[in-house]
């Protein structure tokens, strides 16, 4: 009797943990930005509660990220980041948060970023 309950609770636990899997999203999509100040500031944009890791890598301007898809949304991810000013290709950041940035983070160069 022992051994069947334990064997039920460790298919419950298993069945929750796939269920919880499930539900995770890896994606990746563009943030624009310079320097490491800007990486920092763009993965702790993200660094919230469903966000399993976030990834930005300053060459080829790509976010990965994996997040709980019951909790956040991949857009919801990028109004963040546009939020503290790094434009994506869906959401433009606020002019007066980009121009509030250090000089070394300011990427629009006006000629064509996008």
């Amino acid at each position: 009797m022992k051994s069947l309950l334990l064997s039920l609770v460790i298919l419950a636990a298993t069945c929750s943990t796939t269920a919880q899997e499930s539900s995770v999203q890896e994606t990746q999509f563009k943030v624009f930005g310079n320097c490491n100040m800007c990486k920092a500031r763009i993965e702790k944009a993200v660094k919230i509660d469903g966000v399993r890791f976030a990834k930005w890598n300053k060459s080829s301007k790509m976010l990965k990220v994996a997040f709980d898809t019951t909790a956040v949304t991949a857009d919801s991810l990028r109004q963040r980041i546009a939020a503290v000013g790094h434009d994506t290709e869906t959401f433009k950041a606020p002019d007066s948060v980009y121009e509030g940035l250090p000089g070394c983070c300011l990427y629009r160069d006006h000629a064509a970023t996008h």
